[in-house]
């Protein structure tokens, strides 16, 4: 395990594969669903292999991922909030979810603005969000976190067009 950032009530830190039962709860809650999408993930073993295939390699690989959001005074598992590099987008893009019980007390806009401090450490000069146009909450989220609504795109052929939200990091630091 890894801290990659603090804020005031919350630590960011790598994940591990001891993670599992919070990640397949998080995946499987119906607003992860219906927002993000449903990652077939049914088992412990499932969740496993998405972690290590996805924000672990990730992080092995680019140096930032998913980061588990856990609070400062229980360490209890809020979240994932990070930095992701889709293949279909050309900027890192910032991501985040939370499970329901934690929902609407500014954990993850308080991750968030970690998350987008960190951006700017590591050096990245653009960063993307994405988010369905009937996601109001996160579309909400993004704009206090300074990100603009850039366009509407398909990540790929198959799936429903997408917003695209862009915050120019390069621009802040003028």
């Amino acid at each position: 395990m890894m801290e990659i950032l603090r804020t005031e009530r919350l630590r960011l830190r790598t994940v591990r594969e001891e993670d599992a039962d919070f990640y397949l709860e998080l995946v499987n809650d119906p607003a992860f669903i219906e927002h993000i999408g449903d990652r077939g993930l049914r088992t412990l073993e499932d969740a496993r292999r998405a972690l290590r295939e996805g924000p672990l390699a990730m992080h092995a690989l680019r140096g930032h991922s998913l980061y588990l959001v856990e609070r400062l005074e229980d360490g209890a598992p809020v979240g994932l909030s990070g930095l992701i590099k889709r293949d279909s987008l050309d900027d890192v893009d910032i991501g985040y979810a939370f499970l329901p019980r934690y929902r609407g007390l500014g954990y993850a806009l308080e991750a968030g603005h970690g998350v987008v401090k960190h951006a700017r450490l590591l050096g990245i000069r653009r960063l993307v969000a994405i988010t369905t146009p009937a996601n109001a909450a996160s579309i909400g989220l993004l704009l206090k976190l300074g990100l603009r609504f850039e366009r509407q795109a398909s990540l790929a052929p198959s799936e429903p067009p997408v917003n695209v939200y862009l915050a120019d990091l390069a621009a802040l630091d003028r």
